[in-house]
């Protein structure tokens, strides 16, 4: 089994939520969150903004964590074919400066500020409605059993 621990900034404005388009090695594209693995020794709290900054181009300050929401992807829908456990730490993030770009080099393009009511119509990665469904969810409550990932792409 593997194991990711990953951070994610849910960035909302005007009825907005910042995304971006995830390009994997293989596959279609979706849309995400911009956020990502922590690394080695790395806190999740450091982790977040150094994401949103070198995915978006943004800086921004946290203004408080979401939730944390951990699955298991089977071995069958895993991209390594073996079982893995994703733990993502959602917090709501406030941009508070820089200029929009895509990941230089990287796997993430066309950071988008999106109309919130437009999203379920987007190809996207399963964290966008975690994400959403944390930020409606004032306190975080604990596991988001509600949210659906059928037909979802992982990321």
């Amino acid at each position: 089994m593997s194991f990711r621990l990953a951070a994610y900034a849910v960035c909302i404005e005007d009825g907005q939520v910042l995304l971006a388009r995830y390009i994997p090695a293989s596959g279609e594209t979706n849309w995400t969150l911009p956020g990502g693995k922590v690394e080695h020794t790395e806190d999740p709290f450091d982790a977040v903004t150094r994401e949103l900054a070198e995915e978006t181009g943004y800086h921004g300050t946290i203004e408080r964590l979401l939730g944390v929401d951990s699955r298991v992807i089977s071995a069958a829908a895993s991209h390594s074919g073996a079982e893995h456990q994703n733990v993502g730490i959602f917090y709501r993030v406030r941009v508070t400066g820089g200029q929009l770009r895509p990941e230089p080099n990287g796997a993430t393009t066309e950071p988008t500020w999106t109309p919130i009511p437009d999203v379920d119509r987007l190809r996207r990665s399963s964290l966008v409605d975690i994400g959403l469904a944390l930020a409606r969810t004032l306190p975080a409550t604990g596991h988001v059993a509600a949210v659906p990932v059928g037909g979802l792409v992982q990321h």
